[in-house]
């Protein structure tokens, strides 16, 4: 995620004059027009069936949608004047979606939990339910995992909105159109296309958008080892398209490999730009039918219709930068002037938004350390509504939904990935690296200590990394989260107080030096520092538009903190939400790692370096971490700690009662200081 990638481009997205359009009230015409229902099982999950809610039914099919490109809330998507209309003056797209309900509507908790999934695939509901189905087939009972969202009464809402989502079965997809010149001809244009090479065997690199032409001296292809060096210019008789199309480039001679451990830039003439800023429309009507409407416009009755009281939003990774830019250009506003989602669940989403609503964007991109640095994720960088003293602009996600009071209620939960590969603390600090201190009540910001930007399973062996990669999940916590954050939009109830890093507290701190963040020295573990930088990037003059015309983008400086978690003499986070197994650890857990073969960022991997189990055997090592026989004098001892930390969560309601049985259980089925 960030190159902490201007804010001068990132918070001029949107000129000064469709800002105001976007905050105007106008008469909008955006909607679901029909919904078709292709297929249902019910009951689902082989007749399971969920405490009160009873029996599950899935129900399978599309949203076809409408946009009136000249209503100010849908005249913010770039290129929306650009799409071809149809007899109506309106845009047209359609879109995956799947319920999940109770077969009995009324045997629900009234809640719709939207997932906005990622790259069309589910994790959001992996993480609640530890099960990973494949929504193209029927479902089997183990689909439903431990059945954790079943068991609440959610009704569940799966819909596309990512125009890069592959077109596979069981990935949820969106069609919108590709924007075109008034005369028809196709919209040209610079696109930029990094391959990240991890293997010999990689052949060609695939487009995301077809070559305007096929004249290679318009056309620039380099290769570097990291993000930092010098490219060096691949020759033009070193490569050629793949086809007339121009949808791939390969190397020559033919049968040459691009090279292992480099990453290779290139920058070429594209044409036929999606609109992809529908992706927030999409994500808005859908959300808003479902809620509020009886049937679409061919009297196809809503089968949720009159049983959601609330919405609320989850997701990971990717869809959570997607949610940062839907609030801040205002998409939570409906068609009537309502809100649309109530809750919204952020995790590992950082602090920046998605490279969607450009004209040639590619939602997949994503910033690391090592990969990505030359693509754009937007801002703001905060909810709250501050001046960078940087550009001098002042702006904020919430500016737009605080104007129209359409602003949900908001959980930013993060891993220290984020810090160490994506700069999250540009989010939580000033420039001068000092602690914002007026977060929005609607706001809180949780950190997760010692985990990677990880999903629902656990991650095994090294991968392409150094060290063997840390295996910790978050969902413990998430679920707790999910059920406060149910509490705090349907009664008031105030949810647990933030957890962050804190930079006056000494929490928060410079990856090096070394003895600084606090990581130990450790034999045959490389410690670098290697970390994501505050950078401030020119894209062009028509950036603020939505129209990138400097590529490779121009690196102005690093103006911006870059900070880190602190951690304690172990390595292990000292701030934030330390799990059990952090809290009572057996190894060091971090949200960084290095690459094998190279000092570069291991992207969204941490490691796992285990304790020695004796005093001898770590001094041995010269592992100046006290080992497990140190640690805990007996068996007995270590499940008492374990315990005692899970049931403190508990009471802090960042984790629920069979997480802490979960826990506990497993430390009495371990082995340590047994």
């Amino acid at each position: 995620m960030t190159s902490m990638h201007s804010r001068a481009t990132l918070m001029g997205t949107i000129s000064t004059g469709i800002v105001a359009a976007a905050l105007a009230v106008g008469s909008a015409e955006a909607r679901i027009v029909k919904i078709e229902i292709t297929a249902k099982e019910s009951p689902t999950f082989e007749g399971k069936a969920f405490g009160a809610a009873g029996q599950y039914e899935k129900l399978t099919g599309r949203a076809h949608g409408e946009l009136d490109p000249k209503d100010p809330k849908n005249a913010i998507i770039v290129d929306i004047q650009n799409a071809p209309k149809n007899a109506r003056g309106m845009v047209e797209y359609d879109t995956d979606i799947t319920i999940l309900k109770p077969i009995n509507n009324a045997n629900g908790n009234h809640r719709l939990w939207f997932e906005v999934n990622n790259r069309g695939n589910t994790p959001a509901y992996s993480l609640m339910n530890e099960a990973d189905p494949d929504f193209s087939k029927a479902f089997t009972a183990a689909d439903a995992g431990n059945g954790f969202l079943m068991r609440q009464g959610y009704t569940i809402l799966e819909a596309g909105w990512d125009p890069g989502a592959p077109a596979t079965p069981g990935v949820f997809g969106i069609r919108v159109p590709v924007a075109k010149n008034a005369d028809g001809s196709p919209i040209t244009g610079p696109s930029m296309e990094e391959f990240v090479i991890d293997d010999d065997k990689t052949m060609q690199g695939r487009l995301t958008y077809a070559a305007a032409n096929l004249d290679k001296s318009r056309a620039t292809l380099t290769v570097r080892a990291h993000y930092q060096d010098q490219p060096t210019v691949v020759p033009a008789d070193k490569w050629q398209y793949t086809d007339e199309k121009g949808t791939a480039i390969r190397l020559l001679p033919m049968g040459t490999a691009f090279q292992q451990g480099t990453l290779y830039s290139f920058v070429y003439e594209a044409k036929d730009p999606q609109v992809g800023g529908i992706g927030f429309a999409a994500i808005r009507d859908v959300g808003s039918f479902f809620r509020n409407a009886s049937a679409d416009e061919a009297g196809t009755a809503n089968p949720l219709a009159g049983s959601i009281q609330y919405v609320m939003t989850a997701c990971q990774s990717q869809p959570c930068r997607t949610l940062h830019d839907y609030l801040h250009l205002g998409f939570n506003q409906d068609e009537t002037g309502k809100k649309v989602v109530d809750g919204m669940s952020n995790w590992i989403g950082g602090s920046t938004g998605i490279f969607l609503n450009y004209r040639f964007g590619q939602s997949g991109r994503t910033h690391r350390q090592h990969i990505a640095r030359w693509f754009p994720e937007t801002g703001p960088y905060t909810n709250q509504v501050m001046l960078d003293p940087v550009t001098g602009k002042r702006d904020g996600r919430l500016a737009r939904c605080t104007a129209s009071n359409t602003c949900p209620k908001i959980f930013e939960t993060n891993s220290a990935n984020e810090y160490w590969a994506k700069n999250m603390a540009v989010g939580l600090v000033d420039t001068k690296g000092k602690d914002l201190t007026n977060e929005p009540a609607n706001v809180r910001n949780y950190f997760i200590s010692s985990l990677h930007h990880a999903g629902a399973f656990p991650q095994r062996g090294k991968g392409v990394c150094q060290q063997v990669r840390n295996p910790l999940t978050p969902v413990t916590v998430l679920r707790a989260l999910t059920i406060a954050m149910d509490e705090w939009v349907t009664s008031d109830k105030a949810p647990p107080a933030s957890r962050v890093p804190s930079a006056s507290k000494g929490t928060l701190v410079t990856s090096l030096p070394q003895t600084v963040q606090g990581f130990p020295k450790l034999q045959g573990v490389a410690y670098n520092g290697r970390m994501h930088t505050g950078d401030l990037y020119d894209f062009g003059p028509n950036f603020d538009k939505g129209i990138i015309t400097q590529l490779p983008p121009k690196l102005v400086g690093t103006p911006y903190p870059a900070l880190v978690p602190k951690t304690d003499a172990d390595g292990n986070d000292m701030a934030g939400i330390r799990i059990p197994d952090v809290a009572v650890p057996v190894a060091t857990y971090t949200g960084w790692g290095l690459r094998a073969g190279s000092e570069d960022g291991c992207d969204a991997a941490g490691q796992m370096i285990p304790f020695a189990k004796t005093k001898a055997e770590r001094e041995m090592a010269g592992d100046p971490r006290p080992s497990l026989a140190e640690r805990y004098p007996s068996h007995a001892d270590y499940v008492t700690k374990v315990s005692a930390v899970a049931n403190a969560l508990k009471a802090d309601r960042l984790m629920l009662d069979e997480d802490v049985q979960a826990f506990t259980k497993k430390a009495e089925e371990s082995a340590v200081a047994k």
